[in-house]
Formats: structure tokens, C-alpha cells, sequence
């Protein structure tokens, strides 16, 4: 996998982040009762987001048409693939 195919789907699990950080943030004025949980969703989010936002500076400093494998292990890679799957695939922000 190329460096550029690998910063695609980082970039929409952090476009899929910003979106349920919102609807979350959102959500916090629904209801006094549920206020605080969408509260500590939206923050927890946000420092998942950073997290993404941290590893997708190192990743854009590489050549995008290197390989992902001269950089990372293959479990390594395995691993981050299956998190950025499921990132963007979890519509956090529809419940």
C-alpha cells in the first residue's frame, strides 16, 4: 500500500471525526439528562481526532508514492488499517 492510499483513508476517518464531534457537540442541548454524556463524547473525540490529525503530519511528510511497508511493520500497518476501518465506518454521530 502506497503512502497516499494510506493518507485517503486517514483523511476520511478524520472527515467521519468532525462529524460526530459535531453532531455530538450538538446533541449536548437535547436534554439536560443526556447533556453530560454527549458532552464527554464530543471530548473524548476530539482527542482521538488530535491523534489523527498528529499521525496524518507524519505520514504527509513521507512521498506519497513510497510504500506504507518501507515505514511500518506489516502488523503494524494491519492494525492501523482495521482502527481506520473502523473509524470510518462507525457513524459515531447517528446515535
Amino acid at each position: 500500500m502506497k503512502i497516499g492510499e494510506l493518507l485517503e483513508l486517514l483523511d476520511e476517518a478524520i472527515a467521519e471525526m468532525k462529524i460526530a464531534i459535531i453532531s455530538n457537540q450538538q446533541r449536548v442541548f437535547e436534554s439536560p439528562y443526556t447533556s453530560y454524556e454527549f458532552a464527554q463524547r464530543a471530548i473524548e473525540l476530539q482527542e482521538d481526532l488530535d491523534d489523527l490529525i498528529k499521525v496524518r503530519k507524519k505520514l504527509s511528510s513521507l512521498n506519497p508514492e513510497e510504500n506504507a511497508e518501507d515505514y511500518f511493520t506489516r502488523d503494524e500497518l494491519e492494525k492501523f488499517l482495521k482502527l481506520l476501518e473502523l473509524l470510518r465506518k462507525s457513524k459515531s454521530y447517528a446515535y
